[in-house]
């Protein structure tokens, strides 16, 4: 039986090229301009893939297994490579002696000074959001036209651009802040805001009718 639980790797001699953005980059060029071409083509391909399937094969089985292979390589690519070169962020698993296993979110700087770029780091997270946004549709656009056959394929591709989306959130949140106490913090200051206002109202109107 395992345990998942957050952890935080310690300092190493192996330096992962981390950063941190810069508004200065904005100006420059891409720094990683392949990491961002395989960011984006294997993401776009497979959304691209899933809408225009039926101009290319009639067959369900080989767009389907197209449509996985390029979301497979999309989550690989994103998860080990341009996570790191993008925005200077890495999550991963690990399982320990003990059968338990461990999630890590890293964010740091590189000891060399090296930093994230801000169109990257923007190119990034857009892709991201906006692809897991475009997937949740066609997953409610199969269900409003009853093509339930295609359902098995939108879900794979929320829940592998979902676990990206959800693991750099972490990372960029910090490891051991979970993002269900960000959302209660959230509602919470909300809530006292709504008490104080209404509180502060009969203050008010009882001062006028004096």
């Amino acid at each position: 039986m395992t345990d998942s639980s957050s952890v935080i790797m310690e300092e190493t001699d192996v330096p992962l090229n981390f950063g941190e953005e810069d508004e200065l980059d904005r100006r420059k060029k891409l720094k990683h301009p392949v990491a961002v071409f395989f960011h984006m083509i294997f993401r776009g391909g497979a959304i691209v893939a899933y809408l225009l399937c039926g101009l290319f094969s009639s067959s369900f089985i080989t767009n389907f297994v197209v449509i996985v292979i390029l979301l497979s390589m999309d989550f690989w690519t994103v998860k080990n490579i341009t996570g790191r070169l993008l925005v200077g962020l890495r999550w991963w698993n690990y399982v320990d002696d003990e059968g338990k296993s461990h999630w890590i979110y890293e964010s740091r700087k590189d000891k060399g000074g090296s930093k994230v770029s801000a169109v990257e780091s923007r190119l990034f997270w857009l892709s991201l959001v906006i692809s897991e946004v475009i997937w949740v549709i066609l997953f409610f656009g199969t269900i409003f036209t009853f093509n339930l056959k295609w359902i098995m394929v939108v879900i794979v591709g929320i829940i592998m651009n979902g676990a990206n989306l959800y693991g750099y959130i972490r990372c960029k949140l910090g490891a051991k802040k979970k993002l269900s106490s960000v959302a209660s913090n959230f509602l919470g200051a909300q809530l006292f805001r709504s008490m104080l206002s209404s509180a502060t109202k009969p203050a008010e109107s009882s001062g006028e009718q004096k």
